[in-house]
């Protein structure tokens, strides 16, 4: 998918925080937070890795083709922590 060189296509950048909630042996997404660039996505998910409640964080980003809805798989930018494995999305 082309990378916004058309204006039918748009990058979003995000911030995907995990926990354990108590009793579970699985993650849950906790926080879902987009930006503008990728290297505030980056510097949210490293600091809202070292938060007590957060386990993992991961920031990436996603091709969006307006026209069709269509999503690009996640390119990951970073990962911190306790993260799904990348087959899980």
């Amino acid at each position: 998918m082309p990378k916004d060189t058309d204006s039918a296509y748009k990058t979003h950048f995000i911030c995907q925080t995990y926990v354990m909630p108590k009793g579970s042996h699985g993650l849950k997404v906790d926080k879902l937070i987009e930006y503008s660039t990728a290297e505030a996505a980056e510097e949210r998910a490293e600091r809202e890795c070292r938060l007590q409640n957060c386990i993992g964080a991961d920031a990436y980003m996603l091709i969006e083709d307006t026209n069709s809805g269509e999503v690009s798989l996640p390119e990951f930018l970073a990962r911190h922590g306790t993260v799904p494995e990348v087959d899980a999305f």
